[in-house]
């Protein structure tokens, strides 16, 4: 199947509108996983999804500490066409797997020694730091050394991931930001700002969560929330325990415009976020290759003006999220 494309900044790659994102995949046993996972499920939901013609998949050394760049590495094996691989680093775990953010030049290194052993490749297509460290090390420090990473071969393009504009313009100022992975969805629409100004400076965007953890898919209520294994981040999160009536209610309120383009809820929750300018393609989750088949029209999908101006009404009746309305 032939998707459409997009190209990421000023990089020589040509990205589907759409891409697998390995978060979820990396299962349990961490503070951001998603519950127990499994890993046959993941690796053909990964094939299928690059069966359909979806080009990228972005994953992270500490997604399952390590245990999804593994998964993805053996999904990858039984492909004919490789995808772009994107992975971060800037999140380390000690033996008790407790996670820190640290992006020193030497941790930078080992982690990007790991990833490439994880992953089996010779070289990252993106490779991102993917919060800004806790540990002092400042924007111009952690940026040069990516700089020198891609100077040096060992990855074709830098990104950043939840940096804020004031952190953007002081790498710029060192080497140029070819992406951006900010959140974004309905919900979530709180780095508007930070989307507009690499659409302004030539930095590639691919945004996370644009079906807000499942939230947007339409098969989330209270009890199934209720039921998530333990060790699911969402039941902790407010957007799933203090606020999911009105996101919810948002949920409902999109429901009609879905099926006017015979869609379903998930696809249009990712076109929404493809029709920001600025944006380059939108990071989807699946464990299954069924979930796959549920966002992978909205890589087609154009909403009219009529269907931005009904979303934000939806937006704004419900008081769902936060950030602007429309894109």
């Amino acid at each position: 199947m032939s998707l459409p494309t997009a190209r990421l900044g000023t990089t020589d790659m040509e990205i589907t509108r759409v891409g697998f994102g390995a978060w979820a995949i990396g299962g349990g046993g961490w503070v951001y996983g998603w519950g127990s996972q499994d890993d046959q499920d993941s690796i053909a939901a990964i094939r299928h999804a690059v069966d359909q013609g979806v080009n990228w998949i972005d994953t992270a050394a500490v997604y399952g500490l390590g245990h999804s760049e593994e998964v993805v590495a053996e999904a990858l094996k039984g492909v004919s066409t490789r995808p772009y691989a994107f992975t971060k680093c800037g999140m380390v775990w000690d033996d008790d797997g407790n996670v820190s953010q640290v992006a020193r030049p030497d941790t930078i290194r080992r982690e990007l020694e790991a990833s490439m052993r994880r992953l089996d490749v010779e070289r990252i297509d993106l490779y991102q730091v993917h919060w800004p460290p806790e540990d002092g090390t400042p924007v111009e420090e952690y940026w040069a050394t990516m700089v020198e990473l891609k100077n040096e071969g060992e990855v074709r393009a830098i990104g950043l991931s939840n940096h804020s504009i004031p952190q953007l313009e002081q790498a710029e100022r060192i080497g140029h930001v070819d992406s951006l992975q900010p959140p974004l969805s309905m919900i979530n629409r709180s780095q508007a700002d930070e989307i507009a100004w690499c659409a302004r400076n030539g930095t590639g965007v691919i945004v996370y969560s644009p079906m807000h953890s499942g939230l947007l898919t339409g098969k989330f209520s209270r009890e199934r929330v209720e039921s998530l294994p333990a060790d699911d981040w969402r039941r902790r999160s407010p957007d799933f325990t203090t606020d999911l009536d009105r996101n919810l209610a948002l949920v409902d309120a999109l429901r009609p415009i879905a099926d006017r383009h015979g869609v379903t809820l998930a696809s249009l929750a990712v076109a929404w976020t493809l029709a920001w300018p600025g944006v380059t393609g939108a990071i989807v989750g699946a464990r299954r290759p069924d979930q796959v088949d549920g966002w992978l029209p909205a890589a087609s999908l154009e909403l009219t003006q009529d269907d931005l101006d009904e979303i934000a009404a939806a937006i704004e009746r419900t008081g769902a999220g936060q950030g602007p309305v429309r894109p």
